[in-house]
């Protein structure tokens, strides 16, 4: 419970708590508002405790099992948290703009990161020496504007399991494709938003800066321990295996070794017997003539 007061102390420090003007709220927030001052909805922080901590939960075992959450934030206040985040847990990111399609058209988006990276890889290896200039700094400028779209994406191989969405209303595009796509939603609410639109809301003044970075690096924890533990268990899956894999040539060892001796005793039963002496003992025939006269 105190960790909760504490959390809850740094978001009311934060401003978490600030809505919109009473005339621009959405009626699906009120269970969310705690109560309206100088014709400013507050957002009831008990309510966003709640949420973020389910919300990082969820999110904490979609990294653990090892799929990918993209961060959506093009609002200029968020831009630059949001994309540091993301780069601290590797997840891809689109801070610049929302490119329509890059979801739902997925594999052409893919085409056009496949191409930056080949423009990077023309000009890094020099093999763009043998251009004019001009073609140069064409091939520059191209691959600099699709750097600042595409960037965030550029390792991202395939569709994400989950977005988290800093302002659900302004990245209503995302939001769409998301849903047309069967992903997961995450986002910050704010009052002039509806909850319902998202797969788990956090109610949160999503337009300070101090209110977004906090919201965003708790989930960020959150998902740093969540393959923090994937890790843990692949380490603890490596050691079992190694050890599984030592007990197996320790047995195929025995195994020879049983082979090995069984195959020297069969070739010791096979020798002629010897007398005590070491030569071997002389047989006695009898031949059809009868006994040997002295």
């Amino acid at each position: 419970m105190e960790n909760n007061t504490s959390l809850q102390q740094q978001l009311l420090e934060a401003g978490v708590h600030f809505g919109h003007l009473k005339k621009k709220w959405n009626p699906k927030m009120l269970p969310y508002i705690f109560a309206e001052k100088k014709g400013i909805h507050i957002i009831d922080l008990n309510k966003t405790v709640e949420h973020l901590q389910e919300t990082a939960a969820a999110l904490k075992q979609i990294a653990k099992s090892g799929k990918k959450i993209m961060f959506v934030a093009t609002k200029k206040q968020a831009k630059e948290i949001v994309s540091e985040c993301a780069k601290k847990v590797n997840m891809p990111y689109a801070t610049e703009r929302w490119l329509g399609g890059m979801l739902t058209n997925f594999n052409t988006v893919r085409k056009s990161v496949k191409k930056m990276q080949s423009i990077e890889k023309m000009l890094s290896d020099g093999s763009a020496e043998s251009l004019t200039k001009k073609e140069r700094l064409t091939l520059g400028r191209d691959k600099d504007k699709m750097e600042k779209v595409l960037g965030g994406i550029a390792q991202l191989g395939r569709l994400p399991a989950a977005l988290f969405l800093v302002d659900i209303g302004h990245e209503h595009i995302a939001l769409a494709e998301a849903k047309r796509l069967g992903i997961q939603t995450f986002g910050m609410v704010d009052t002039n938003c509806d909850p319902n639109k998202v797969d788990f809301s956090i109610p949160a003044n999503d337009d300070a800066t101090k209110s977004i970075a906090i919201i965003t690096n708790y989930i960020t924890a959150a998902i740093a321990e969540g393959l923090a533990e994937r890790q843990a268990s692949k380490d603890d899956e490596g050691e079992v295996e190694e050890g599984a894999n030592e007990l197996e040539a320790k047995a195929k060892r025995m195994e020879a070794e049983a082979n090995a001796e069984g195959g020297r005793a069969k070739r010791g039963a096979g020798a002629a017997p010897s007398t005590p002496g070491g030569a071997p003992k002389r047989r006695t025939t009898t031949g059809s003539r009868g006994p040997v006269r002295k």
